[in-house]
């Protein structure tokens, strides 16, 4: 036990994934999968009152293409004042990116913008830092586009190329595994850490306490957080408990 107690802490995001105004969790990324769980605000002030001092905060419509949340988004990066939020979805042009950057998120999730419009992604990588990471979403060592409809090319090949941009942070999704409760991709995130020094914030699969002591495992391999969803929303653990398993 005390080789964990002195293991780096393990950052927490917990997901607030929004779609038609509610709060709502998908299996495999799939559109038509969702469940709702009421009040995106909700649910973010509930995760702030129970000590998370991130939120991922994702607008599903603007990821499918069918709409946006704009406002709502806004909304709760208000209300959780003092909690840190990086927004993700749809973000994939100067004027979505802008919409993003004024919203008060503190963090900007690129998704499908950077395996399609790879100058634009470097360009937005290069101009804005460390505010943007990027959503690599992963079948195997498939990268799927745009809402995880499309393929969008070889991990690694893509990976070389942010790395040249200059990216400084990954946010790594098995896709396989999001909202199934089956476990997290171990091995994918530990090839991640042994092909990149930057930070990977691990994201699908989380089921239990015990996943998130075995990512917390992961960090001193450059695994910096991790995103948990539907675990917390199944009332699979309260984030309380986990956010002591991860060393808060």
């Amino acid at each position: 036990m005390n080789d964990f107690a002195s293991t780096p802490e393990l950052i927490l995001l917990p997901a607030v994934d929004v779609a038609d105004g509610k709060a709502v969790r998908l299996t495999q990324g799939e559109a038509g999968t969702e469940t709702s769980y009421g009040d995106p605000v909700d649910a973010a002030l509930d995760f702030a009152r129970q000590g998370a001092r991130w939120i991922h905060l994702v607008d599903l419509d603007a990821a499918f293409g069918r709409g946006s949340n704009a406002g709502i988004m806004r909304k709760v990066i208000k209300q959780v004042r003092g909690v840190q939020v990086e927004l993700s979805g749809g973000i994939r042009d100067d004027r979505t990116l802008q919409a993003a950057l004024e919203s008060g998120a503190a963090r900007i999730n690129l998704g499908t913008a950077a395996l399609e419009n790879p100058e634009w992604a470097a360009d937005v990588i290069g101009r804005y830092g460390d505010v943007i990471a990027v959503g690599l979403d992963v079948r195997g060592t498939t990268l799927a586009a745009r809402g995880w409809t499309r393929e969008g090319g070889d991990l690694w090949t893509v990976l070389d190329r942010l790395e040249s941009a200059g990216c400084s942070r990954y946010v790594v999704t098995d896709v396989t595994k999001d909202g199934t409760l089956q476990g997290p991709n171990v091995e994918l995130l530990r090839e991640m850490t042994a092909r990149t020094p930057k930070p990977i914030v691990a994201s699908g699969g989380v089921s239990s306490l015990d996943d998130i002591a075995a990512l917390r495992e992961l960090v001193p391999l450059g695994v910096e957080g991790a995103i948990v969803g539907k675990a917390l929303y199944a009332g699979a653990f309260t984030l309380a408990e986990a956010l002591d398993v991860a060393g808060h």
